[in-house]
């Protein structure tokens, strides 16, 4: 992604810190928001924690970056912006992404809409991973 050239085109400036926040997350895909605050400081040093969510909040309503919540578990952000699903492990919590079992968002078309008007559906497995299952 042209990430200065998507901010840009979300109205948005490109600051050193939304490139650092934006890279901590491609860095680090369903990492929490203190996580990617880490990375950030670790890159440019002093950085607000208030500066790194609102670099996430900005980047997620503009759809640079996607916010994801499983229940149960804090606010992650990933890189990948694309439709796509994820797996949790219901043990270690481990998530990974995982691409619709058919064609091009399936899952959008609802049998009764209540007049809303869908524009995204949310899937979660959820299971027991490899390394867990042998413990």
């Amino acid at each position: 992604m042209d990430v200065p050239g998507a901010l840009k085109s979300a109205g948005l400036q490109v600051t050193a810190q939304r490139l650092a926040v934006y890279r901590a997350v491609e860095s680090s895909p369903h990492a929490i928001a203190d996580e990617i605050c880490k990375a950030v400081r670790s890159e440019l040093g002093v950085i607000s924690r208030q500066a790194v969510y609102d670099a996430l909040n900005a980047m997620s309503e503009h759809g640079i970056v996607r916010r994801i919540q499983p229940a149960g578990s804090a606010a992650r952000y990933e890189h990948r912006v694309d439709n796509h699903h994820h797996l949790v492990c219901r043990t270690c919590n481990n998530l990974i992404d995982i691409d619709c079992a058919v064609g091009k968002a399936p899952c959008l078309v609802a049998e009764h809409d209540h007049g809303y008007q869908i524009d995204e559906a949310e899937v979660i497995y959820w299971g027991v991973c490899p390394d867990c299952q042998k413990n």
